[in-house]
C-alpha cells in the first residue's frame, strides 16, 4: 500500500506557474475551491474528518502494531531461552553469547537507510512481508542451531531482516498523518515493544513445556513456534482503495496545510539525501536515538537475567517481567497521546530522561531485591515511552529527506545497541554496578541530546517570527526579505526546495 502522496498524476507534483500567489499555510477550509489546492476540481465537502482517521486508525495500527510485536518478540526471545539452558546446549560462553548479541545490531543499523529509501520503489505492500516472512525463518532457525557458528549466522541474518521495519512503519505513518496526530499513532505501535515483552515471559514459560517434543530442546521450541507465529503474519494490506477519491484528496490537502507539502508529491533527487546529512537536526536526533536505543536495547536483552539475578528461579524471573512491561506499555500510550495534546514534546522527554536517571541511580545502589525490583518498572517506564521517531520525522520536511534523516538517526541510535549487549556481564552479577552505570550515561546522553533539540528548534522558531529566514520570492513585496536566504519565482518553490528550512515552516518542539 502506497501513501496518498504516491497516488498522483505527474503534472500536479511539479512547481506551480510563476504567477502563483502566496499560499496561506494556515487556511483551514479544505474544501474551496481554489488554484493552489491538490485537485481543485474534486469536492470534499462532505468527507467526516473524524470518520476518516479512525477508517486510516483500524486499517493501520492493529497490523503495524501486530508486525512491530512479532519484531520486538524475536528479537528478544533470546533472553528467555537463556534462562532454559540455551548457552549450556550450544556450549556458548558467557563472552561468546554477548558476541552473539553485539553481531544483531551491526546490520540492523546499517540496513535502515537503504531499506528506507527503496520502500517506495518496492512498495510498502511488498517489501514490508518480504522482511517479516525473512526474519520469521531465520527464527525458526535458531531452533535448529547447534553451536556457537550458527548462533553467530543467524544473529546477523535476524538484524539484517529486521532493520526496515522500524523506520519503513513510522516514515510510511508520517506519510499519512499530520505532525499532531502522528505521536499517538507511534506510541500505540511503539507499545507493541513492552506488550511483546509481556508476551514474551508468558509465552517461555508455556513453550518451555514441550521440552523434548521431537527431540528439541524447550528453549528451542521458543524460537520455532514465535519464529513461525511471524511467517504466518508476513502480510501488508495491497492498495488504498478503501479511501475514496474525495477522502484521499482531503489527506492531501489536510498534509499540505500541516506543512507537509511533498504530500502532493516528490521526485527522487539525491540532493535530498545530501540535505539531510547537512541538516543540523539530523546529528542532535542521533543523539537522542543514541540514548533511547542504548537503554531500551539492555531492558529487553537482559531484564529476565537481572531480575533472575535478585534471587529467582528461571519461570519466576520471565514472569515477574511482565507486570513490568504491562506498565510501560500504559504509560508509553499516555505519553504518545498527551505529546500530541500538549505539543511540548522536548519537555515530556526531560521528564522522562530524569525519570530514567533515577531509576537506574537506584539500581546502581541499592542492595534490596525490592528495591530494585521496583526501579526497573521506573526503569521500563521512562525509557520506552521517550519520543524520539514522532518528533523527528516532524521536523523534517520532504518525502525522502525524511526518509534519510529518519534512518540515519535510527541506525547511528541503533548501534549502540551492541555497546549495551555487552555490559551485563556474569562476573558482575548480582547486582550490575557496571551495566547499570553505562546505561546510565545513555540516559544522560539522550537528556542533553533532547534539551538541546528543544532549545535550538525553539530559537530558530522565533527567528522566522521575527522574519530573519524570510527569501526573496519574485512579485511579493517583503521588507524582511533578504537574498541570503534565497531567491525564487513563487512560494511553491520555495516550499519545495528548501523543505523545512523554508521561512514559513514551524519546528514542533
Amino acid at each position: 500500500m502506497l501513501p496518498p502522496s504516491a497516488h498522483v498524476n505527474g503534472e500536479r507534483s511539479k512547481s506551480d506557474s510563476k504567477n502563483e500567489e502566496h499560499i496561506d499555510v494556515e487556511q483551514k477550509d479544505l474544501s474551496l475551491p481554489s488554484p493552489n489546492l491538490y485537485g481543485p476540481e474534486v469536492d470534499i465537502s462532505t468527507v467526516d474528518p473524524s470518520k476518516l482517521k479512525r477508517k486510516m486508525d483500524i486499517r493501520f495500527l492493529p497490523w503495524l502494531t501486530l508486525l512491530y510485536l512479532m519484531s520486538f518478540l524475536d528479537r528478544g526471545n533470546i533472553g528467555n531461552a537463556r534462562l532454559y539452558n540455551m548457552q549450556e546446549s550450544l556450549h556458548v560462553t558467557d563472552k561468546q553469547y554477548l558476541i552473539a548479541l553485539t553481531v544483531f545490531f551491526f546490520p540492523y543499523a546499517l540496513f535502515e537507510v537503504p531499506s528506507n529509501l527503496v520502500l517506495r520503489y518496492f512498495r510498502p505492500s511488498r517489501w514490508i512481508p518480504f522482511l517479516v516472512f525473512s526474519w520469521g525463518i531465520v527464527m525458526m532457525c535458531h531452533g535448529f542451531a547447534h553451536n556457537y557458528g550458527d548462533l553467530i549466522v543467524l544473529r546477523f541474518l535476524l538484524g539484517l531482516a529486521e532493520a526496515g521495519l522500524y523506520p519503513g512503519i513510522v516514515f510510511y505513518l508520517s506519510c499519512w498523518y499530520k505532525r499532531s496526530e502522528l505521536g499517538t499513532r507511534v506510541a500505540v505501535f511503539f507499545s507493541a515493544a513492552t506488550t511483546a515483552g509481556a508476551f514474551s515471559g508468558f509465552l517461555a514459560v508455556a513453550i518451555h513445556n514441550m521440552d523434548g517434543i521431537g527431540g528439541r530442546p524447550g528453549w528451542a521450541w521458543i524460537f520455532i513456534l514465535e519464529g513461525l507465529a511471524t511467517v504466518l503474519v508476513a502480510y501488508f494490506p495491497e492498495t488504498a482503495k478503501f479511501l475514496t477519491e474525495a477522502e484521499r484528496l482531503y489527506m492531501i490537502r489536510d498534509l499540505k496545510a500541516d506543512q507537509r507539502h511533498s504530500a502532493g508529491g516528490e521526485e527522487y533527487k539525491i540532493e535530498y539525501v545530501w540535505q539531510s546529512l547537512k541538516d543540523w537536526k539530523t546529528y542532535v536526533a542521533m543523539g537522542l536515538c543514541m540514548g533511547i536505543a542504548g537503554a531500551t536495547s539492555s531492558i529487553s536483552l537482559f531484564m529476565p537475567t537481572i531480575i533472575r539475578e535478585l534471587g529467582f528461579n528461571a519461570t519466576d524471573a520471565n514472569l515477574m517481567t511482565v507486570p513490568v512491561y504491562a506498565w510501560a506499555c500504559m504509560v508509553t500510550c499516555a505519553v504518545g497521546f498527551l505529546g500530541d495534546r500538549i505539543g511540548h514534546r522536548g519537555l515530556l522527554n526531560l521528564a522522562l530522561f530524569g525519570m530514567g536517571f533515577v531509576a537506574y541511580l537506584i539500581l546502581i545502589l541499592s542492595r534490596s531485591v525490592a528495591l530494585s525490583y521496583f526501579a526497573i518498572f521506573l526503569a521500563a517506564a521512562s525509557v520506552y515511552p521517550t519520543i524520539r521517531t514522532a518528533w523527528i520525522s516532524s521536523n523534517v520536511e520532504g518525502f525522502y529527506k525524511r526518509a534519510s534523516a529518519l534512518g540515519l538517526a535510527l541506525s547511528f541510535g541503533n548501534l549502540n545497541g551492541a555497546v549495551t549487549a555487552n555490559v551485563y556481564r556474569q562476573n558482575d552479577r548480582p547486582w550490575y554496578r557496571l551495566g547499570h552505570g553505562i546505561v546510565l550515561a545513555y540516559i544522560a546522553i539522550g537528556w542533553l541530546s533532547s534539551l538541546i533539540y528543544t532549545v535550538l528548534l525553539r530559537r530558530e522558531n522565533e527567528a522566522r517570527d521575527r522574519g530573519e529566514r524570510d527569501e526573496v520570492i519574485d512579485g511579493i513585496d517583503n521588507k524582511n526579505a533578504n537574498l541570503r536566504n534565497g531567491r525564487y519565482d513563487s512560494v511553491t518553490e520555495a516550499r519545495v526546495k528548501k523543505g523545512d528550512y523554508w521561512s514559513g515552516f514551524r519546528y514542533t518542539v
